[in-house]
């Protein structure tokens, strides 16, 4: 008996069923008796605790009522004090996603709001965050899912097929192969396969004057065999070159956390426009972004999802960034468990926890290596929290201007909150560049935020984005007014090192002015201006419309260690030490040759465990 002729015989004889279809991992049983629905699947309960699946009961087209009388429907039930922004229809779900600034008020106490629009309208409803700062890139998104809600629902249905009734061999191997990272920092990227499945785990660039990509040539990978693509998180070095797979053949998964599918659409849109105003050209369209945005699947942290016929997937909070996750793959049936971390902190910061470690099984890890040289020791962030406040401080007493440059995720949300934080800081911070871009949907997920944050934005109603103090400049003309404004004021702008963006003109007018400060927050990559200024290089050369000019550094130039969103040494070695479950095996990728050496000897030293340091290319076998 297959899985759905299982499902099938399971369900009450008056269901009424009409379908029952896979959604990914999901399968959906499509009813058209309404009490059945609004059973609220209670009799599957059996089921999936049997089968270990996750389904849902969902009403059949024929008995959902007309939108127009549900949208009103839906008006009158919700308070006021809920902030709806939008409601939307995905027939294909029979599914109405309902969108407000306070979600829980929606829900309402015990559910009873929304069990009351289930009750009025026979529509299966899904509830969603409205961003606080509205989010060009967060609308489009969802616009694109509902729009494609018919091809999305066969995509799933195929894909469910594949995980759930293919002719699965053996497991007799796993292995993993290299194509990108592995001895160097950039263009993240690996396969792990099986005789029944190909998933790969990021697919990075590494930016540089040529940027270079992935060796997807090694004769292990075949685009067309995949199975699956993950992506750790947002930042470039880790998902910037995965749009090209959609634009040269694959037409698989693209599994990820959901602020990572937004704040990768945002930074692959940007890198494209870059790669292609300066001339280089990009290696993809906007139509292979539109394309992964419909092939995303989108899980939660501690969310089980099988995505092969024997791999399971579980993302766990990486402490990294937004919506940054370890991945754990579940191999076979108890097989092997891998944990890779992608980028990680084992440290807790004003925005994020810090990194999940009690699996109860690893036994590979493939861990980053960015901070893994014994030298390399971030101090505390207390301390570097407290130094930006007074450095800052030190300059709006002087009357003179703070100019910040940043990336535009991660970074730049950790100083405003910081910022936001000051007592005495009443002036005006200016948010120049994609910064306010990625802001906007860091204020769509703050229940990925830490537990603090939560407790700020939800209990006590002070959200640092929407304070008062941050003001957007949102074009040319803008940034000439506050440039020239005699008052004192920080900005913090893209890019964070100084290699082009808004950042670059702040510094051109205000590098003459000692009463200004220059303060870096983030890592200086050899060969940028960011680099040399910090280095202490007092007239930096400057292309002019083709003229070469030499810049003036007069300004007070300080950097602050601290805010990484990466463990330092210290913590890579805690983390492998506080792993609930002792690793057989530890693989030192993402950072320099000599750091990923460095770690790997000194974690096969403290802990008697297996390390292994490969290059790009090569294939290990696990099992």
């Amino acid at each position: 008996m297959n899985i759905i002729d299982e499902v099938k015989a399971g369900l009450p004889a008056d269901a009424d069923v009409s379908d029952i279809a896979f959604e990914g991992s999901e399968i959906v049983v499509y009813v058209k008796n309404a009490d059945t629905f609004l059973a609220n699947g209670s009799f599957i309960k059996p089921l999936v605790s049997k089968l270990k699946k996750r389904i849902e009961i969902r009403p059949d087209p024929s008995i959902t009522k007309d939108m127009e009388e549900v949208r009103e429907t839906i008006k009158k039930l919700m308070p006021e004090a809920a902030g709806l922004a939008e409601i939307t229809f995905e027939p294909a779900f029979s599914r109405v996603t309902i969108e407000a600034l306070k979600p829980g008020l929606v829900i309402g106490k015990g559910g009873e709001t929304l069990r009351a629009v289930r009750e009025q309208t026979l529509w299966a409803p899904i509830v969603k965050r409205a961003p606080v700062i509205p989010s060009d890139v967060v609308a489009t998104i969802r616009k694109v899912l509902f729009k494609e809600s018919e091809f999305r629902r066969k995509f799933l249905n195929d894909i469910g097929k594949r995980i759930h009734t293919a002719d699965k061999k053996e497991i007799s191997w796993v292995r993993l192969t290299s194509m990108g990272a592995f001895r160097e920092v950039g263009r993240s990227c690996m396969q792990v396969s099986t005789p029944n499945s190909r998933v790969m785990m990021d697919c990075g660039i590494k930016p540089s004057a040529k940027p270079e990509y992935p060796y997807l040539q090694v004769p292990e990978f075949n685009m067309k065999a995949l199975d699956a693509v993950i992506i750790s998180h947002s930042h470039l070095d880790h998902v910037g070159f995965m749009p090209y797979l959609y634009e040269y053949g694959y037409e698989g998964p693209l599994y990820c956390t959901a602020p990572t599918r937004d704040l990768m659409t945002l930074l692959c849109l940007d890198y494209m426009d870059i790669a292609e105003r300066e001339g280089g050209g990009s290696p993809y369209t906007s139509k292979a972004i539109e394309k992964a945005i419909k092939h995303s699947i989108t899980l939660e942290y501690n969310e089980v999802s099988d995505i092969a016929p024997d791999v399971r997937l579980t993302f766990q909070n990486a402490g990294h960034i937004m919506g940054s996750a370890l991945t754990h793959l579940h191999i076979g049936d108890g097989l092997h468990n891998i944990v890779y971390t992608g980028d990680y902190n084992f440290e807790r910061s004003r925005l994020l926890e810090p990194a999940y470690s009690d699996f109860q099984r690893v036994e590979t890890l493939i861990t980053e290596s960015t901070y893994g040289a014994a030298d390399a020791i971030q101090p505390p962030r207390s301390d570097a929290e407290r130094k930006l406040a007074e450095k800052i401080l030190e300059t709006m007493l002087r009357g003179g201007k703070v100019l910040i440059p940043s990336f535009a995720v991660e970074r730049a949300q950790e100083v405003m909150a910081v910022i936001a934080g000051v007592r005495d800081f009443k002036n005006t911070c200016y948010l120049d560049g994609m910064l306010w871009d990625a802001t906007a949907i860091h204020t769509t997920y703050p229940e990925y935020m830490s537990r603090d944050m939560q407790y700020k934005i939800f209990s006590k109603g002070e959200n640092p984005f929407v304070s008062s103090i941050f003001k957007r400049v949102g074009s040319g003309t803008e940034r000439k007014e506050v440039i020239n404004s005699a008052d004192p004021f920080v900005v913090i702008a893209t890019s964070g090192m100084l290699m082009g963006g808004p950042a670059v003109e702040y510094l051109k007018n205000f590098a003459d002015n000692p009463k200004n400060m220059l303060l870096f927050v983030g890592y200086q990559a050899e060969g940028t201006l960011g680099a040399k200024i910090q280095r202490g290089w007092k007239e930096i050369p400057l292309d002019e419309k083709g003229k070469r000019t030499l810049l003036k550094i007069n300004m007070e130039v300080v950097s602050i260690d601290g805010f990484s969103g990466h463990s330092d040494r210290n913590q890579l070695m805690s983390y492998v030490h506080r792993l609930r479950g002792r690793p057989q095996r530890v693989i030192c990728v993402h950072g320099e040759e000599s750091r990923c050496l460095d770690l790997a000897r000194s974690i096969h030293k403290a802990f008697k465990i297996e390390t292994i340091v490969p290059r790009n290319m090569e294939t290990i076998r696990l099992v």
